[in-house]
């Protein structure tokens, strides 16, 4: 099982047997402390036995609470055992940080495995009749011959059709995951699941607008700065025209500009002389706005990315071995694997990232009509609306609909999108899931918190909530530190950030008809006036379908394979998805429509298809 997952984890590989049980690590090394890691620990005279995939934030505060005179030679995994020790399950409230650990309770004879509130780090089990394991990634588990190899159809369908990713099954059929800011107890007497993580819904009162502001200021200085450690004196950042990646940037530069460091800063941009027009309301290069960021801060090193050349296809095996689960927007990848290559060829090991921020620090808040429509503060929800309309940020019909919408039956919704002509508001458009599936889709829905007529929802708190479990990113992360040795952090995921954030009223983050009106204020220290004010989205990676047009004969003999794959045939329209590709468009790539049809749902659908494909061990 350790040899299996070493290229997670290359530096270090011990393991610990007694009796019945066997536990053991592979360590990759990316923090000062990492050192003194002597894992699996023993604590409690013997009691417990840990191993833990852990970067803490505050240490300092945390040993602190424990009343440690000295841990600068104590790994993170020492603490958090020594945590363990003090609260056991209350440890939970004192843990700050990316974590998925695993404790065997030798008093309690319990096996307990956990995740961080939003699981940066991944773990996986598997439970039979006679024995139980556990590791970060699946093939961890799949080293046993005990444990089937076979991919898990109704995960991939439910991936196909944009279904949130809940319960504890993962994409391999018998391999369960422990889920983000989940414990999970397994003892004789069963297993046990409970989030150890449920924020409160409660709104923070400030005396003044201003607080809210400096508040936002003070948690993204301190979530970037508990992101630096390890980082040495360059650290990298992931550098786009919008407001999250650029903050973070911004915000590193200004931490480490006093101890000498710098920020190495990456922007990827189409290939040169891309020419094609660009989709409403967005632009396609942020290299321009990016550098304006950059030229703030001297110690900020720019570093334009463009396309190397190798397409979706070229990657999926590899992107099958590193990550063991379909990408979700696999078009973006290409120019994300151009950044890591550059990051991991100029030895930078920790990557900044923005990723979060939509849904934490630069918030939309549509939802705020919703909200003033159930309190029946119709007055500000009118002066919002009218505020948005005279700045053609909306349309009133797009105002009602935010605040009333939920009220209404979702096939008349979906029946007022049809008729306004709006494309991608249906399953069936989107995705490339098999018709006979598509009922057992809409059954499930419900359970899972879902809307397949995509209708708008009552509470902002619920909404983010929802959007940051909806899916789980703790493969794609463990999958870049093995492919590029990059350990990406991101700020804007940071648990107490995150928790400030969901308090903040929702009128903060659309005000006097400005959306993401907190993290444009909050920013303002930090970034240039038009990266504050920029109205237009930036359009990743929008040369994706010049990939998909040379890989176009390719994405055919793709389609023929699958269709020797029982799963595959069982679970996608390949009969749609040939179609799509002989009546290949030869302009249009920027529309609504074509972005639809080959973006979502021939590419989604190829690349849900490959994972059955690999995870069957098909000969196709």
């Amino acid at each position: 099982m350790l040899a299996s997952q070493r290229i997670y984890g290359p530096h270090a590989s011990d393991l610990r047997e007694d009796g019945a049980l066997a536990i053991g690590r592979c360590l990759h090394r990316l923090l000062p402390e990492d050192l003194h890691d002597r894992q699996p620990l023993t604590g409690g005279d013997g009691r417990f036995l840990l191993v833990a995939d852990v970067r803490l934030d505050d240490r300092d505060d945390l040993a602190r609470a424990l009343g440690l005179e000295s841990h600068a030679r104590m790994s993170d995994a020492a603490l958090l055992l020594a945590a363990w020790e003090r609260w056991q399950y209350r440890a939970f409230d004192h843990l700050y940080g990316d974590y998925a650990f695993a404790i065997w309770d030798a008093g309690e004879q319990q096996l307990i495995l956990a995740r961080d509130a939003l699981g940066a780090r991944p773990l996986h089990y598997h439970i039979a009749g006679d024995f139980v394991a556990f590791a970060s990634m699946p093939k961890g588990l799949h080293a046993l011959a005990e444990i089937p190899y076979a991919a898990d159809e109704q995960r991939s369908l439910e991936f196909l059709a944009l279904l949130p990713e809940t319960g504890p099954r993962s994409f391999f059929e018998g391999v369960n995951r422990v889920e983000l800011g989940q414990v999970v107890t397994i003892d004789r007497g069963g297993i046990t699941m409970r989030q150890h993580w449920q924020p409160s819904d409660r709104r923070l009162r400030f005396a003044s607008p201003d607080d809210y502001i400096e508040a936002a200021r003070e948690q993204l200085d301190r979530a970037v700065a508990t992101r630096l450690r390890g980082a040495g004196d360059n650290v990298g950042a992931q550098l786009s025209g919008g407001l999250d990646s650029s903050g973070v940037a911004a915000t590193a530069a200004r931490l480490m500009a006093g101890r000498g460091g710098r920020v190495t800063a990456f922007t990827a941009i189409p290939r040169p002389g891309y020419d094609h027009p660009m989709p409403v309301n967005a632009y396609g290069d942020e290299s321009d706005l990016a550098a304006a960021t950059a030229a703030l801060y001297p110690n900020i090193e720019h570093v334009l990315v463009q396309p190397d050349g190798n397409t979706v296809l070229d990657q999926l095996d590899r992107d099958f071995h590193l990550f063991e689960r379909p990408l979700v927007n696999a078009h973006v990848w290409h120019f994300k694997r151009g950044i890591n290559a550059e990051a991991a060829r100029r030895d930078i090991h920790v990557m900044l990232s923005g990723t979060m921020g939509n849904i934490t620090l630069s918030y939309f808040g549509s939802e705020l009509f919703a909200e003033l429509a159930a309190q029946w503060r119709l007055w500000r929800l009118y002066r919002e609306g009218r505020a948005m309309v005279r700045d053609r940020r909306a349309r009133w019909v797009g105002v009602l609909g935010s605040a009333y919408g939920r009220h209404l039956p979702g096939t008349l919704w979906s029946g007022l999108h049809r008729w306004r002509r709006d494309v991608g508001r249906s399953l069936e458009e989107i995705t490339a899931v098999h018709p006979d599936r598509l009922a057992e889709l809409e059954a499930a829905a419900p359970a899972m918190d879902a809307d397949f007529h995509y209708r708008p929802r009552a509470r902002a708190f619920d909404v983010r909530l929802w959007g940051m479990r909806r899916v789980d990113m703790g493969n794609y992360r463990k999958g870049i530190l093995a492919g590029w040795g990059v350990d990406l952090r991101d700020p804007t995921a940071d648990r107490r950030l995150v928790e400030f954030c969901l308090s903040v009223p929702t009128e903060h983050y659309l005000s006097n008809g400005l959306p993401r009106a907190l993290a444009r204020k909050a920013l303002a220290d930090r970034l240039p006036a038009r990266v504050l004010a920029e109205r237009r989205r930036g359009a990743q990676a929008v040369d994706w379908h010049e990939g998909m047009t040379a890989d176009r004969e390719r994405l055919r003999e793709e389609i023929e394979r699958l269709e020797q794959v029982p799963a595959a045939a069982a679970s996608l329209d390949l009969e749609r998805m040939r179609a799509l590709i002989d009546a290949w468009p030869d302009q249009g790539w920027h529309t609504k429509p074509v972005e639809v049809a080959y973006c979502f749902t021939l590419l989604r659908g190829v690349v849900s298809g490959h994972f059955l494909r690999k995870a069957s061990r098909s000969n196709a």
